[in-house]
């Protein structure tokens, strides 16, 4: 399953004693369902402030966050959730870890059916030999991509993705930008990444939409045009590298290094 994300003149700030410091502003962003959007912007835009509003982990001050027109009023179960650091338990195997969400929902399966899913989804990522290991005897790379299936193994209607592959190497993101394409074919979910890498957004979306300065307000929104079967090559493509001279522009916009020209 997939579902509609709306984000609907959202505003939000955070206050500490008399102090207010305004993150988003009237942010309206639609993300139809199994559709994947990246976002990105200058660092401190409120990116991050972006996905706990829709995952129900915080609320907004006003507007309102809504999944199939329903408002998000708390955390949900049909949200699946990765992060820069994988956060994986040292004490469980890497089965364990992935299998995880399934001791905390609700569902129908039997705990040997969780494990098959669990096992499916390393073995899809390439890790059906390291099941059975613990997060210290893994790399980076193999840490995240076990995050991933943790990630997917309750079937989340909405992914949310916070930079998920910023720390790594550039050859094992990119990598892991491949096998996140793969999961996706596979896996039905609407997908919303968060990241400062543009040639990520680019390979990984259906849209990249670029966030103004703080407080945040949507200020572009690109289509992505590259074809459903893209490899990393794609990027090097004249279609592509225009798409990412455009983002480049929005954001030194959104810094406030350049003007925007009129048409």
């Amino acid at each position: 399953m997939s579902v509609d994300v709306g984000i609907e003149n959202v505003s939000h700030a955070y206050t500490t004693g008399q102090q207010s410091l305004p993150v988003l502003d009237k942010l309206n962003l639609t993300i139809p369902a199994g559709q994947f959007t990246a976002v990105v912007g200058p660092s401190g835009c409120g990116k991050s402030t972006l996905t706990r509003l829709a995952s129900g982990l915080m609320a907004p001050d006003s507007g309102a966050v809504t999944l199939n027109e329903e408002r998000v009023t708390s955390p949900r179960s049909t949200v699946g959730m990765a992060f820069q650091n994988p956060v994986l338990l040292e004490w469980r195997t890497i089965i364990e870890n992935v299998v995880l969400p399934m001791e905390i929902v609700k569902h129908d399966l039997t705990r040997n059916q969780c494990l098959k899913r669990a096992a499916k989804l390393l073995e899809l990522v390439g890790l059906a030999d390291f099941k059975h290991k613990r997060p210290s005897e893994l790399s980076g790379g193999m840490r995240q991509r076990a995050s991933l299936c943790r990630a997917l193994v309750h079937k989340p209607d909405l992914l949310i993705l916070d930079e998920p592959f910023g720390a790594l190497d550039a050859f094992t993101r990119e990598d892991l930008w491949q096998i996140m394409r793969e999961l996706r074919g596979r896996e039905s979910f609407t997908g919303l990444l968060i990241t400062h890498d543009l040639r990520e957004s680019v390979f990984l979306a259906d849209q990249v939409v670029v966030l103004s300065g703080r407080p945040a307000t949507c200020q572009y929104v690109l289509d992505v045009t590259l074809p459903e079967d893209r490899r990393i090559d794609s990027l090097y493509t004249p279609e592509a590298v225009e798409m990412l001279a455009t983002l480049r522009e929005q954001i030194e916009i959104a810094q406030g290094r350049k003007q925007e020209v009129a048409a």
